[in-house]
């Protein structure tokens, strides 16, 4: 198999072939043809996520083909398509038990999971997943069937972008239909947060950002109204829209700086609620005034939109075969494995929603 490895933080990635192993009882190897790349391999890159181990295979949202099982594997069989999840679940813990298996008490940063061994030295899985590769090992959990007829390259992208974002609006808010919405951030994970708010039935969605091509963005996926907050204040604007009241639901998605947390809340009405989305660098300050919170606001956070991806999974699969969810227009570039730093540095001058890797 090849793979692209980050062997330190803020350099490129190396393209290097490793044996993979035989999957052991619980865990099956996956033929990957497609991987999306995240703001959050980013941050990786960045060092700004300085708990992922080094060195490291990159990538936590592809879909691909099974290709062999472990004994006591269950649950798929040679030959099916999978989208893989990062976010592993026991089923038995208390979160699992409460139907909340995004927060099963089973680590998602990899660690407890075999690792490839190259020349001696262990190479480790992005969130147990590693999809910047031409194959992986996972535990059976970790991947989800999905409808054969399903392109590749879609499905992909609903392992995190579309179910952190969807899922944050569907799932943990419950955007009620008729109810406003403001989105912070015009990336991967915000553009699906407002397709998301657009599935439930919200009006107006308004869209905030500081580059004119995410907000058309925006438009695309659903947004009714935008903002450019880098011309005007984004909270003002906001509660002008929503006759002085602000938004019934606020979404920050970008998570880099404490300041557009802080405007998330203000631009979010009484017995509103913000949602957190966006993965912030460690030991991001957020400073407000405590009494934002008075008039009876609720602030909560969103992790991976909610999922339950065994039933989520295959739900966003039928939406987008019902023509009721964008994934074509998610996918901006495709770039070969060989290209993914390519891919990187055209995330990072945003020029992209989302870009896929061709793992064929």
């Amino acid at each position: 198999m090849k793979a692209a490895v980050l062997y330190e933080t803020d350099t490129h990635l190396k393209i290097e072939e490793f044996d993979l192993p035989r999957p052991s009882a619980n865990q099956v190897r996956v033929r990957l043809v497609a991987s999306g790349v995240c703001h959050s391999d980013w941050h990786v890159v960045k060092g700004d996520w300085p708990f992922v181990r080094l060195p490291v295979i990159l990538g936590h949202e592809g879909a691909g083909v099974i290709e062999e099982i472990g004994s006591d594997v269950t649950q798929v069989q040679v030959g099916d398509h999978v989208i893989l999840s990062w976010k592993r679940n026991c089923g038995f813990c208390e979160m699992c038990q409460k139907g909340y298996p995004n927060l099963c008490a089973l680590p998602s940063d990899g660690s407890g999971r075999p690792a490839i061994r190259s020349s001696g030295r262990e190479i480790d899985q992005m969130s147990g997943l590693g999809t910047f590769g031409t194959e992986t090992l996972v535990p059976q959990d970790a991947v989800v069937p999905i409808d054969k007829d399903m392109p590749f390259a879609q499905a992909a992208l609903i392992g995190c972008g579309v179910m952190t974002g969807v899922g944050a609006a569907i799932n943990t808010a419950e955007v009620a239909p008729g109810s406003s919405v403001a989105v912070f951030g015009c990336g991967g994970v915000g553009l699906n947060c407002i397709q998301g708010a657009a599935i439930s039935g919200g009006e107006p969605i308004i869209a905030v950002d500081v580059l004119d091509n995410k907000l058309e963005l925006g438009k695309q996926f659903g947004a009714t109204h935008t903002v450019n907050a880098s011309e005007i204040d984004p909270v003002e604007r906001i509660k002008e829209i929503t006759d002085g009241r602000g938004v019934h639901y606020a979404f920050e998605a970008i998570g880099l700086i404490g300041e557009t947390f802080r405007q998330a809340i203000l631009c979010t009405r009484s017995r509103g609620v913000t949602v957190f989305v966006g993965h912030a660098p460690e030991n991001t300050p957020v400073e407000f005034d405590a009494r934002m919170l008075m008039p009876e606001k609720m602030v909560i956070g969103s992790m991976y939109g909610t999922a339950r991806p065994h039933v989520d999974f295959p739900r966003l699969v039928s939406l987008y075969k019902a023509g009721q969810l964008k994934l074509d227009e998610l996918v901006t570039r495709t770039y070969p494995l060989e290209g993914i730093n390519d891919a990187f540095e055209a995330l990072a001058r945003g020029e992209v929603a989302r870009s896929v890797l061709d793992l064929t």
